[in-house]
């Protein structure tokens, strides 16, 4: 008996999680978009004390929020390359971030993105 409830807690578990509505599925296949460097982005730091901005970057880029609080914007630049830029974040300086073109993704299927190349580092020896 204890194993049949198992099973139906496991079924049901799996049904609720294919319950997501379309911007919840959109969202995460935009953000996984944005982080493969597909989508062109605008950052812009700006100061809310004086008003002016700080800083723009545009291009494609990933933004995350790393474990200091700071954010961590990484570009891909146009022949491949890639540049890291960091700004701290305070009560007087804030960021907004707009997509600069439009992505045609699913809003009923989640986007699995599979990188084989990533299982076998890269060894530099010295």
């Amino acid at each position: 008996m204890k194993k049949a409830i198992g099973i139906l807690a496991v079924i049901l578990a799996v049904m609720l999680m294919g319950c997501e509505n379309d911007a919840t599925v959109a969202r995460a296949n935009l953000e996984r978009s944005e982080q493969n460097f597909e989508l062109s982005r605008r950052v812009v730091f700006y100061n809310g004390i004086n008003g002016e901005y700080i800083l723009t970057i545009e291009g494609r880029l990933a933004i995350i929020v790393d474990g200091d609080g700071d954010l961590v914007v990484t570009v891909k630049t146009d022949n491949g390359e890639f540049l890291k830029h960091y700004l701290g974040l305070s009560d007087n300086v804030t960021y907004f971030s707009e997509q600069l073109e439009a992505a045609d993704v699913s809003t009923s299927h989640y986007r699995v993105i599979f990188k084989p190349s990533v299982i076998i580092p890269d060894i530099d020896l010295r």
